[in-house]
């Protein structure tokens, strides 16, 4: 029997109004939404899922070729074609409203059994001055937490971290945050689109009206506690014709930084083979091949290896984010 081959998936847009247009002119986005904000480029979510964009499959929504062949997901076969995780490009023109995720055991119980939301992002691009929010600076006694969000100046009392580009942020369920203007990054997460925002700048949207609060959901999950260090990137490690560095690993997926320079074989960076594989391309460009597949690749794209198949290489001069569950 012949082993299933990788293809490119082609995403959701999404067009939330601190969105810019640098999903396009960075990454060759053809997303007639203005603006764009995010890319969500392999999901399975209901709110957003991606295309396949290559191969017998171009055109169907990866949920519904993923129900057709249960075995792509390797270990989680049984979901019934649902992946465990969600990867995006985020644009952030403007400052994010200040928020929280549930994580699994409030969701599961208060959400109709959804899943919580831990995430990572790996800063992309950012602009001087940038920065995001990340926890509180102090612990704050819930008294006066319920003064700063009564009065809209919760601003008061939040971690700000300036960033730069190749920085590392795991923001696990619970930790109040937000990204701010001028930053572009990759975000790996959880399956989930559950945020309970806290303050929104007191924005309105184009008919006049602010963005709902969830301030009693967000005060029963965040942690208001001084947050925790940022992450720590692992050294990168020199191989035979690319780099690899481990970027982030938690209970719910690990990314690693593959920095091609002249080939890889995939099977040296995960040799198991029993869950599925992403990969997103966030510089260069290169071919993913294999006995049975050639996949050309560049900039922006997004190719998923199913659990289990023929075994691939990448050849070219690109950087991709290498995800597994």
């Amino acid at each position: 029997m012949m082993k299933p081959v990788p293809f490119l998936l082609h995403p959701a847009g999404k067009d939330y109004l601190w969105g810019g247009n640098r999903l396009r002119t960075l990454f060759g986005k053809q997303i007639s939404l203005q603006p764009l904000a995010e890319t969500w480029e392999c999901s399975t979510h209901p709110d957003g899922c991606s295309t396949v964009a290559s191969g017998i499959y171009t055109g169907q929504l990866l949920s519904e070729v993923l129900r057709q062949h249960p075995d792509y997901l390797g270990k989680y076969a049984n979901s019934d074609g649902n992946l465990p995780v969600l990867i995006k490009l985020i644009d952030a023109e403007k400052n994010l409203s200040v928020q929280v995720h549930p994580d699994d055991a409030y969701a599961k119980q208060y959400e109709n059994g959804q899943n919580g939301k831990t995430e990572m992002w790996y800063v992309l691009e950012a602009k001087t001055g940038a920065s995001l929010i990340y926890g509180f600076s102090k612990p704050i006694p819930p008294v006066q937490l319920n003064s700063y969000l009564e009065n809209g100046i919760i601003e008061d009392c939040l971690q700000k971290i300036p960033v730069q580009k190749g920085d590392v942020f795991l923001i696990p369920a619970g930790t109040v945050h937000a990204i701010g203007a001028g930053i572009v990054l990759a975000e790996i997460q959880q399956s989930s689109n559950l945020t309970y925002r806290l303050y929104d700048y007191h924005r309105t949207d184009a008919q006049g009206n602010k963005r709902p609060l969830h301030i009693e959901k967000a005060k029963a999950v965040m942690q208001i506690s001084t947050a925790p260090p940022p992450q720590t990137k692992q050294p990168a490690i020199q191989k035979n014709g690319y780099q690899q560095q481990c970027l982030c690993k938690c209970p719910y997926f690990c990314t690693t930084l593959l920095t091609i320079q002249t080939t890889c074989d995939l099977h040296n960076v995960y040799p198991d083979q029993d869950t599925f594989q992403v990969l997103l391309c966030i510089d260069g460009n290169g071919i993913l091949q294999s006995a049975e597949n050639t996949l050309p690749f560049q900039k922006g794209d997004c190719l998923f290896l199913p659990a289990n198949c023929a075994d691939s290489r990448l050849n070219g001069n690109a950087t991709l984010l290498h995800i597994v569950c």
